[in-house]
């Protein structure tokens, strides 16, 4: 009987298989062997698509007339740097004595594609592959998931779109930045006065600086406008509250030319017209229209995805989507949390029965202690399948990222910002077993003569999860005052102290910051914050989890764009705005979010088998061509200059000067 390797991604996540399988294994350079088993791992890649001039040296020379180039079979070949490692893989994988390959690499997209590069360069025939799919790295998942390991051709599809995600960035990336360095690049290097510009393209890169970049547009095209309400100030019981004006129907003002909407004016001479009109009886009083009473419940949010907890970080500690997948992959690594890189926010049916144990071991985190207490006398645990916080539609590779109760004393060993990642997951998760939170609102009209006044009062009656997350700044309301509102009646007559005008303005759209970019990638380029609308066109992201913070990252380091360390804020350089232009005069819909997330959802069908890869690989050279010939074919450097001169005026000499790159010319791929 042959032996068994097991291949992971990470030499500690190789050590992990190895303890759970509880080999007394011999460690030797770059795996550990036992009488029946093998651990070996990768490093990340060890095996890469070859540049052009691969192919032919003639690519070596940027050309338009060499491109678009478009290979009929793809090379690959050993990353230099880890040729050591693939070599004693290479070896492991077609060693006569192992006739069993357990594929341990990341569950996902990119895992498998790690693993099926170095499988067809080492050129493995004849072996019985398994995939080991797990979604933590404890060792009762681990073994479950050598238990349940399924037979690699499974994953054929998966595995085929991971190819196609590859060759498409190779291809987008070699050809359309070859392209409009050779066509726009002196341009850009000649307004900068640079040596020369390489124009990086990406397809998602590229979009994702045309939302940027639009968004700043819209800022500066932005022209306030002001506004004037009607304020009233009510007492009742000896307490005021304010009342808006509003022009509803009976109001001498009603469908009015000077409103701007239907709660102020355009100038503010028709705000104190209505004032006056107002006061002309006095001592002035109100009487109670209507009062409204009634309860509010708020769920607590679904689960953490990357997204939502890269944007839940970005908003509360202020670091990048790039730190926050760094520490959360080593709080995976450390089996403290479950597989980061997924796009679900609810859990299994089979992970909702198991769930107590995920309980169970919280009870040895002592800021748990009381909130677990509380989810034991609630019982809620029991029902968790039936919520909404367990659908197995909603789950493609992965489920939500949870805490697995496990690995605890590993918090000692990272730094302050993992402790308050940690923190802030499980917090989440055990709000999912608390009730709802309760409002109780109340609306009251009040009206002089012809003119209704509204207010809105709302305070929290039942905590119910916020007791674990937290009850936010903004929702704590004097529960005094609210008590004194209560007594309000309809027909009450209540004296105003005062009429007042407030000037009001319209705001800018807001920049976006490394968070929110985040979301609006998830989301096709809408920054949605509602996760009911989210919910519903998931799938249809810029990207995926496992890549948007690398991308935000790469835009930063071509100083495309730039990132406020401490704000989070995302701005453009002048030089990413010159190549925005350069790429809407030339290759615009590579800036069209819904198109760049068709792509992805292409890829998505290609796994799931719904297209061959062959249909989408048809499409992706048409585009390709098509595009090509399109730019040969335009003289447009006169128009770009001035769309550079319109962007520079917004820019200081010294941003100018932070723009300028200097370097070889290299090629993006993403």
């Amino acid at each position: 009987m042959g032996k068994s390797l097991y291949i992971a991604e990470k030499p500690s996540v190789a050590q992990e298989f190895a303890k759970a399988l509880k080999l007394s294994a011999k460690r030797n350079d770059g795996y550990l062997e036992s009488s029946d088993s093998v651990v070996t791992w990768c490093v990340g890649h060890l095996v890469t698509m070859s540049y052009p001039e691969a192919y032919d040296e003639k690519y070596k020379r940027w050309s338009l007339a060499t491109l678009p180039f478009l290979p009929e079979e793809f090379k690959y070949e050993v990353i230099p740097g880890v040729e050591k490692q693939y070599r004693i893989v290479a070896g492991l994988l077609t060693r006569p004595d192992v006739d069993t390959i357990y594929v341990c690499t990341d569950s996902g997209r990119e895992g498998e594609y790690i693993y099926r590069l170095v499988e067809q360069m080492a050129g493995v025939h004849g072996k019985t592959r398994k995939r080991v799919w797990i979604d933590s790295q404890t060792e009762e998942e681990i073994l479950r998931g050598i238990r349940e390991a399924k037979d690699l051709s499974e994953y054929d599809n998966l595995s085929a779109s991971a190819y196609l995600r590859a060759k498409e960035d190779y291809l987008m990336g070699i050809n359309f930045s070859r392209l409009l360095t050779l066509k726009y690049g002196d341009s850009i290097s000649n307004y900068l006065n640079t040596r020369f510009s390489v124009i990086s393209v990406g397809r998602v890169m590229t979009c994702v600086l045309g939302m940027v970049v639009r968004r700043e547009r819209e800022i500066r095209e932005f022209v306030e406008t002001p506004f004037y309400r009607v304020l009233s100030q009510v007492n009742a019981g000896g307490q005021n509250f304010e009342g808006e004006w509003r022009a509803v129907e009976g109001s001498r003002y009603y469908a009015s030319p000077y409103l701007y909407k239907e709660n102020g004016f355009k100038e503010e001479e028709k705000a104190q017209e209505l004032v006056q009109w107002l006061m002309q009886d006095t001592p002035l009083s109100c009487h109670v229209v209507s009062v409204e009473r009634k309860k509010e419940k708020k769920n607590p949010p679904l689960l953490f995805n990357l997204a939502e907890l890269q944007n839940e970080c970005s908003k509360r500690f202020k670091i990048s989507p790039d730190e926050t997948l760094r520490i959360v992959q080593e709080l995976y690594e450390k089996k403290l949390v479950t597989y980061p890189r997924t796009d679900a926010r609810v859990l299994s049916t089979a992970v909702a029965k198991e769930i107590h144990k995920n309980l169970n071991g919280l009870m040895k985190y002592e800021p748990a202690v009381p909130y677990l207490n509380d989810i034991v006398a609630l019982g809620s645990h029991k029902n968790l399948s039936r919520t909404r916080y367990v659908n197995d539609k909603q789950i493609t590779d992965h489920y939500a990222i949870i805490p697995t109760g496990q690995g605890l004393n590993a918090l000692k060993s990272v730094a302050h910002m993992a402790t308050q990642v940690y923190d802030v997951i499980v917090r989440r998760f055990l709000s999912i077993f608390y009730p709802a939170a309760v409002y109780q609102r109340m609306s009251v009209v009040t009206q002089i003569q012809t003119e209704q006044f509204f207010s809105n009062f709302k305070v929290l009656a039942e905590e119910g999860y916020l007791k674990v997350v937290g009850i936010p700044a903004s929702e704590n309301t004097d529960a005094a005052f609210f008590e004194k509102m209560k007594s309000l009646r309809k027909g009450m007559e209540l004296p105003v102290s005062e009429l007042v005008v407030k000037e009001g303005k319209t705001s800018p759209p807001k920049r976006y910051n490394s968070g929110s970019l985040i979301l609006a990638m998830e989301n096709a380029g809408q920054l949605i914050e509602d996760e009911e609308l989210r919910a519903q066109i998931k799938g249809s992201g810029i990207g995926t989890s496992a890549t948007r913070g690398e991308i935000l990252k790469k835009l930063f380091g071509n100083k495309y764009l730039a990132l406020n360390k401490k704000t989070q804020i995302v701005t453009p350089t002048l030089q990413g705005e010159m190549i925005y232009d350069v790429v809407d005069h030339s290759i615009k819909s590579l800036l069209n979010p819904e198109l760049t997330a068709s792509w992805e959802k292409g890829l998505t069908y290609v796994a799931e088998g719904d297209i061959t890869p062959e249909e989408y690989m048809g499409k992706l050279e048409h585009f390709i061509q098509s595009r090509t010939q399109g730019v040969l074919g335009l003289n447009n450097q006169y128009e770009l200059r001035a769309c550079y001169d319109r962007a520079a005026g917004f820019y200081t000499k010294e941003q100018k000067k932070m723009t300028k790159t200097t370097g070889k010319r290299k090629t993006t791929k993403k």
